[in-house]
């Protein structure tokens, strides 16, 4: 297994976040568990709920990146960076459940009578909004940096937990203002609906998160983004008549690429060697999270090569 001081620096900053994360979500989930229930908010429960979801998706992610780093072996000839991509669904699941979870004691407590959520709830969501929010930016950063599904979907879960608390916040509020200046009663359960219609926010974020996920395992093409420049720097290279059947699969935070590139049919063996080097070299100079490049030399064949 690869050591820590051997895994690259993306890993390296992808293991921190989730680290960080951990940390952060541990000290809030107990901060928003004890506060909701001494100030008799359930939004604020199913706030802190989220945050021990978050956990658990913080060391999915850490467990992920630690096993996506490994050098490739003989088992495992292509590596190990599906672990990447794996972790991303498992996290994405998991907020799935938790939006499941927190639907269903919603609608619970919407139905069961309890006391009004005490004022000071609201001052405890101001600062997790303000922490989470912190925490999903600085860390959809990193994943885009690095290029990392699992560590965009670690953001995602930050992001949820911050909408949780803005919804919690909202409905707070409604049932303080509405107890008070509009009839007295009947508003204790407004904190119960914010925290119902955060379940499905959060559980259109675990969607959109498993979907992304799923590609990656099934080695969806990437975007144009990625697969445009690789065109363009096997193309550019001096002898590279046309290239076709540009493959290109993500594997963890790298791309692994294939491609047929077609060159003078008097190429000796030799040149035609060295011509393939020089456009693994000029993909990998363009695109440098691009792992490994196999070419396969075609002689040039124009008819061919238009139909590409």
């Amino acid at each position: 297994m690869t050591s820590h001081r051997e895994r690259p620096e993306p890993a390296r900053r992808g293991i921190r976040a989730a680290q960080i994360g951990m940390l952060l979500n541990a000290a809030l989930a107990i901060i928003k568990l004890l506060t909701g229930l001494v100030g008799h908010s359930y939004a604020l429960i199913a706030d802190g709920i989220e945050s021990v979801a978050d956990i658990f998706s913080s060391l999915v992610v850490w467990g992920g990146l630690r096993i996506a780093t490994r050098s490739a072996d003989s088992e495992y000839p292509f590596g190990y960076g599906k672990a990447e991509a794996l972790a991303a669904a498992i996290v994405a699941l998991m907020l799935l459940g938790a939006a499941i979870g927190i639907a269903v004691e919603s609608v619970r407590e919407i139905m069961t009578p309890h006391h009004i959520p005490a004022p000071f709830t609201l001052a405890v969501l101001v600062g997790v909004m303000i922490v989470k929010e912190i925490l999903s930016r600085r860390v959809r950063a990193i994943g885009r940096d690095v290029g990392s599904t699992a560590i965009r979907a670690d953001a995602v879960h930050h992001r949820a937990d911050a909408i949780t608390s803005a919804a919690a916040f909202v409905g707070i509020s409604v049932a303080l203002v509405g107890s008070r200046y509009a009839g007295g009663t009947g508003w204790e359960s407004a904190d119960d609906w914010a925290a119902l219609v955060a379940s499905l926010v959060i559980a259109w974020n675990g969607v959109s998160m498993l979907r992304a996920s799923t590609s990656d395992l099934m080695d969806r093409m990437p975007g144009p983004e990625i697969v445009g420049p690789i065109r363009q720097a096997a193309e550019a290279v001096p002898g590279v008549l046309a290239t076709e059947h540009l493959a290109v699969r993500r594997t963890g935070m790298t791309y692994r690429v294939t491609l047929h590139v077609q060159a003078a049919p008097a190429l000796s063996l030799h040149e035609a060697h060295i011509l393939s080097g020089m456009v693994k070299g000029a993909i990998r100079a363009a695109v440098p999270a691009v792992a490994s490049v196999l070419v396969h030399m075609e002689p040039h064949e124009p008819m061919v090569a238009s139909e590409r």
